[in-house]
C-alpha cells in the first residue's frame, strides 16, 4: 500500500543522532575504500611494477570475498551478533589496510586486498542491518536509509577525487592508509552507542548452504569480471543447488519463504539496475570525458563533484519521496528518471561545450539513481523480523556488489561493438537505458500486483 505523509516530524534522540553519525560514517568510510583504490591503480602498478594485464586483480581480489562471502556474514551476522561482526570486519580492515599502505610486492599487496574484500563483507552487511534494527520500521528507519543512500553515493564520488589527489601528490600508498584512523575511531565509539543484538536460540549455521552459495557467488565474480563463460555456468550451477538446499534445510541460510517475498525480490532487483547502470554511466562519463573531451583526471573528478552534492540533497529527501509516494512510485520513479536523465546523453557530441550539459545530465540522473537507492533498500529490508534483519540487508548489499562487478563489463563490451569511442559510448548508454526502463516497468507491475 502507498504510504502516507506523517505529519509529525521525525526527531531522533540525541543516542539516535550518535548511532547514525557512527553507522553512516562507516558506510561512508566503505564507500570511499571501494572506489579510492580503482583511480590510484596506474601509481599502484607503476610503484609495485603490475603489468597492465595484471593489474586488474587488484580490484578482483577485493570484488571476489566482497560479493562472495557477504549473504554468508549476513546470515552470521544475525546468528553470532551484528556488533560483534562489524567491529570484527573494521579491526580487519585497519589491518589490512596497514599491510598494503606498507606493501613492497606484488604478493602482499594483493594479500591485503583479499583482506579488505572480506572486512567489507563483514562490516557493509553488518552495519546496515544495525541501522535497520536501530530504528524501527517507518518515517526514523527510512530518513536513516535516505542518508545512507546518500552517503554511498557521494563515498563512491570522494573516493574517486581522493583517489586522483592522493596518488598525484602524497603517493598511493596513501589510499590504503587514509580510512585507518577513522576505522580506529569508530571501532572505540561503538560499544558505547550501538546495542548488541541478542540471540533467542542457540545458532545454528547451514553449512551446505553456506559453501554452494559462497563458492557459487565466487565463481560468478570471477565468470564476470574474467570474462569466463566456464565459471559462470558453474556458479549457476552451484546456486541452483543452494536453492534446493535452503527449501529442504532445517535452519536456512536464506530461508526460502523471504526469497519468495516480493518486497525482498522486486526490492532487489531495483538495487540490481540501479547499482549496475548507475556505475556503467559513471564509466562511460569517465571515458568520455578523458578520451572523446580530452580533459584531465582532475576535471573529470570535478564534472562528478556537482552530481555527488545532488546526490547527497537526494538521500535527505529520499524519507520525504517515501512518505509522499510510498516505496513502488519512488523506487519506479527514481529508475525512470535515471535513465531518461541519462538518455540524454546520447545527445552529446565531441566539442568541449559539452561539459556544462553533461554535468546538468549526470546531476538529474543522480537525483533519481539516489531515490531509486533509498527505495530499494527500505523496500528489500521490509515488513522482516529484526532477526532475519541480518539476512535481508546481506541480500541487498550482495545485490549493490554483484551490481557494481557486472555493469561496468556489461557496457564496456557493448561500446567495444563500435569502431569509434563516442560512437561505443552512444550504444552502450542505449543499452543502459533500455535496460533501467524496462526493470522500472517489470518492477513496478511486480509492485503493484502485490498491493506495494
Amino acid at each position: 500500500m502507498t504510504a502516507t505523509l506523517d505529519a509529525a516530524p521525525v526527531r531522533l534522540s540525541s543516542r539516535q543522532r550518535v548511532t547514525l553519525l557512527v553507522l553512516l560514517g562507516a558506510q561512508f568510510m566503505l564507500a570511499v575504500d571501494f572506489s579510492i583504490l580503482n583511480v590510484a591503480l596506474p601509481a599502484i602498478g607503476a610503484g609495485l611494477h603490475f603489468s597492465l594485464e595484471h593489474l586488474q586483480w587488484v580490484a578482483t581480489a577485493f570484488a571476489l570475498p566482497a560479493a562472495g562471502f557477504t549473504l554468508l556474514f549476513g546470515r552470521i551476522g544475525d546468528l553470532f551478533g551484528r556488533r560483534r561482526l562489524f567491529l570484527t570486519g573494521l579491526a580487519l580492515l585497519v589491518a589490512a589496510s596497514l599491510l598494503g599502505g606498507f606493501a613492497q610486492n606484488q604478493p602482499t599487496l594483493l594479500t591485503a586486498r583479499v583482506l579488505q574484500g572480506f572486512a567489507a563483507a563483514m562490516a557493509t552487511p553488518a552495519a546496515l542491518s544495525l541501522l535497520t534494527t536501530s530504528f524501527s520500521e517507518g518515517p526514523r528507519r527510512d530518513r536513516a536509509l535516505g542518508l545512507n543512500g546518500a552517503l554511498l553515493s557521494s563515498g563512491f564520488t570522494t573516493g574517486a577525487l581522493l583517489g586522483g589527489v592522493l596518488a598525484d601528490v602524497f603517493g598511493w600508498r596513501w589510499a590504503f592508509l587514509l580510512n585507518v584512523p577513522v576505522a580506529l575511531i569508530i571501532v572505540c565509539v561503538t560499544p558505547f552507542v550501538v546495542d548488541a543484538s541478542r540471540t533467542p536460540q542457540r545458532p545454528r549455521l547451514d553449512l551446505p548452504g553456506a559453501v554452494t552459495v559462497t563458492l557459487g557467488l565466487l565463481l560468478l565474480v570471477f565468470g564476470i569480471t574474467q570474462g569466463s563463460v566456464l565459471a559462470v555456468a558453474g556458479a549457476a550451477v552451484l546456486l541452483a543447488a543452494f536453492w534446493f538446499i535452503e527449501r529442504r534445510a532445517v535452519s536456512p541460510l536464506a530461508p526460502v519463504r523471504i526469497l519468495r517475498r516480493p518486497t525482498v525480490r522486486w526490492g532487489n532487483l531495483g538495487g540490481l539496475v540501479v547499482f549496475a547502470m548507475g556505475s556503467a554511466v559513471v564509466f562511460l562519463g569517465t571515458i568520455y570525458l578523458q578520451e572523446v573531451l580530452g580533459f584531465s583526471a582532475l576535471a573529470t573528478g570535478l564534472a562528478f563533484a556537482v552530481p555527488g552534492l545532488v546526490a547527497v540533497l537526494a538521500g535527505v529527501l529520499g524519507g520525504r519521496l517515501l512518505g509522499r509516494l510510498g516505496r513502488r512510485l519512488t523506487l519506479v520513479g527514481g529508475l525512470a528518471v535515471q535513465g531518461l536523465a541519462f538518455l540524454g546523453l546520447v545527445a552529446l557530441g565531441a566539442d568541449r561545450a559539452m561539459y556544462v550539459p553533461l554535468v546538468v545530465l549526470l546531476s538529474i540522473g543522480f537525483f533519481g539513481h539516489i531515490a531509486a537507492i533509498v527505495a530499494y533498500t527500505v523496500t528489500a529490508t521490509s515488513g522482516l523480523p529484526d532477526e532475519e534483519q541480518g539476512l535481508a540487508t546481506g541480500l541487498s548489499t550482495l545485490t549493490q556488489q554483484v551490481a557494481i562487478t557486472v555493469g561496468i563489463p556489461l557496457v564496456s563490451a557493448v561500446a567495444a561493438t563500435r569502431s569509434d569511442v563516442l560512437g561505443g559510448i552512444h550504444t552502450a548508454v542505449i543499452v543502459d537505458v533500455a535496460i533501467t526502463l524496462v526493470a522500472a516497468f517489470a518492477i513496478n507491475h511486480g509492485l503493484r500486483k502485490a498491493r506495494i
